[in-house]
């Protein structure tokens, strides 16, 4: 699974629906409303590279209300979840 971070910027009275309009493309596993440098911020996880320019640059950047993105690519996920996971010894 490819993820990738789009950091978007969007239309100050608009950023709810585009919210609501990002979060429900195909591709597009969670979006937040954020303060700082964007607007909002989408969580895309996809089988293939080419599948997130059918997500992003076709139907993110298209989306009613965004004005602009920034786009980066996971390379490696650090979490809790997944470094128990994985040095479980199968022990509870």
């Amino acid at each position: 699974m490819i993820t990738a971070i789009v950091l978007i910027n969007a239309d100050v009275h608009r950023i709810p629906e585009a919210g609501q309009a990002i979060a429900e493309i195909d591709g597009v596993t969670e979006v937040y409303s954020v303060t700082g440098s964007c607007d909002l911020i989408a969580v895309v996880r996809v089988a293939r590279h080419e599948d997130l320019a059918d997500v992003i640059a076709d139907r993110i950047n298209k989306a009613e209300g965004v004005t602009s993105t920034d786009t980066h690519i996971a390379f490696r996920t650090y979490s809790t979840s997944d470094l128990d996971a994985a040095f479980s010894i199968g022990l509870d």
